[in-house]
């Protein structure tokens, strides 16, 4: 089977040649903008994408490429997407792969030297996926690229193995950053529908003059700027799911629209009378309260009950305190290998303070804080100061059992630097055998050097 490609260029001419040039090897979607691009990769999942910085409205400048490049990652942070451009100044190159492009190339294309990029792109892309696929299995804490090994988590994952086999609408709730998409994407990938597209809107990013058409599409000459018809999401995602995000923002108008969807799988496009049906799974997702929503008469009663058919709330992050580490040396890892600081790890300091950090934006939170340090660390240690947190040893509320931790871990910690690291010598010393001093070592987050 052929790799999908996705060619994204205004140039009707250029996407004919590269059509040519490629569809040997390729299995090619084609677009010439940012809103036909995103609906072709959200579709398609393309193993690789080139686009040319200089698309409409303003070929001359290269804001609409990096906007698309900038949505693309949003929807798939592992995207293979590489530029191709005329504008081959190094301050536009600098900051496409800054942001995120795999590789950028210049007008007029070495076909041959795209071949071997292409090549080289759809091979890593596919080792990543492997790669992401034996974690899956490996590793116990992990479930569909969530992490977890508490009660609650092991309870969510449960959860979903059970709601994904289904058919009935899920209503996720959680706080901001408690990974309601991830827990979307989870239920899709699980169920029967795992083929079909997985398509997310955000409902509170998008006016509400353009969200009805967004969703359900129009027809053409329906509002000023319609020139053609377009499909909305609701229609791309059958066969798959719809995940709508901020639920609790949906206007009352589109509010009746989707809950007659819902009821009957069929809606009409904006300045249409067909009856058209789709066959998309609707998630939905909220960090609002709608039972308050539903009393102010802000949301529909009734909308609310075809919604919350299935509900899951997901845990803030200082209720499952046990999967803060887990989730930072994951943060760590991916980003420390992005910025090639491969040997980078968290004090015994910056493990205390992330324990008791109340993560008022849960994993969202964690894993910017992470990021950061990840720049900011001077050593090869990160502290609690390069994370921004306050260590528990300082703050004078320390529990016993964090007291005892704190003395256990200077004290290994100098008697390791007496002997050079020698684990034998170190565990004579503190009178422990050496697979005691291993486990102490490894509970407490210390390495020989």
């Amino acid at each position: 089977m052929k790799p999908k490609l996705l060619i994204v260029d205004d140039d009707e001419e250029i996407r004919t040649q590269m059509k040519w040039a490629l569809a040997d090897d390729h299995e090619l979607v084609l677009a010439e903008d940012r809103p036909r691009a995103l609906e072709a990769f959200r579709l398609n999942h393309p193993a690789a994408t080139l686009l040319d910085l200089g698309l409409p409205p303003n070929p001359n400048q290269p804001d609409e490429g990096l906007a698309t490049l900038s949505a693309i990652l949003a929807l798939d942070s592992a995207a293979k997407v590489i530029i191709i451009s005329g504008q081959g100044d190094k301050k536009n190159a600098l900051e496409a792969v800054g942001s995120g492009a795999y590789d950028f190339l210049i007008k007029p294309v070495d076909i041959d030297e795209l071949r071997l990029v292409l090549r080289r792109c759809i091979y890593l892309a596919d080792l990543e996926r492997q790669y992401r696929e034996l974690q899956q299995t490996a590793r116990p804490d992990s479930f569909e690229d969530m992490l977890g090994t508490s009660p609650q988590m092991q309870g969510i994952f449960s959860f979903i193995r059970k709601v994904a086999t289904a058919t009935a609408p899920v209503l996720l709730l959680g706080e901001s950053g408690t990974g309601k998409e991830m827990a979307a994407l989870a239920i899709h990938r699980r169920s029967a529908r795992k083929d079909g597209p997985f398509i997310p809107i955000n409902c509170n990013a998008i006016p509400e003059n353009l969200l009805e058409s967004e969703l359900f599409g129009h027809e053409k000459g329906a509002f000023t700027g319609a020139h053609m018809q377009r499909k909305g999401l609701v229609e791309n995602a059958s066969g798959g799911t719809l995940f709508l995000d901020e639920i609790g923002d949906l206007p009352p108008s589109i509010q009746v629209k989707l809950l007659r969807f819902l009821q009957e799988q069929r809606f009409q496009r904006v300045g249409g009378r067909q009856e058209i049906e789709s066959d998309a799974r609707v998630v939905a997702a909220t960090n609002a309260d709608l039972e308050s929503s539903i009393k102010e008469g802000k949301f529909r009663e009734d909308l609310y009950f075809r919604l919350a058919v299935v509900v899951l709330k997901l845990p803030p992050l200082r209720e499952r305190t046990d999967d803060t580490v887990i989730l930072a040396q994951e943060f760590l890892q991916r980003y420390a290998a992005q910025n090639n600081r491969k040997n980078l790890a968290f004090s015994p300091g910056a493990l205390r303070a992330m324990k008791l950090h109340q993560w008022s934006g849960n994993v969202r939170e964690l894993q910017n804080r992470v990021k950061r340090a990840v720049i900011m660390a001077d050593g090869r240690r990160i502290t609690e100061q390069d994370l921004e947190l306050t260590s528990a040893a300082g703050s004078g509320t320390a529990t016993l059992k964090e007291a005892r931790e704190s003395v256990e871990r200077e004290l290994i910690e100098a008697t390791l630097k007496r002997h050079s690291g020698k684990i034998s010598s170190a565990a004579a010393e503190l009178g422990v055998s050496r697979p005691t001093l291993y486990e102490l070592m490894e509970k407490l987050g210390l390495t020989r050097s």
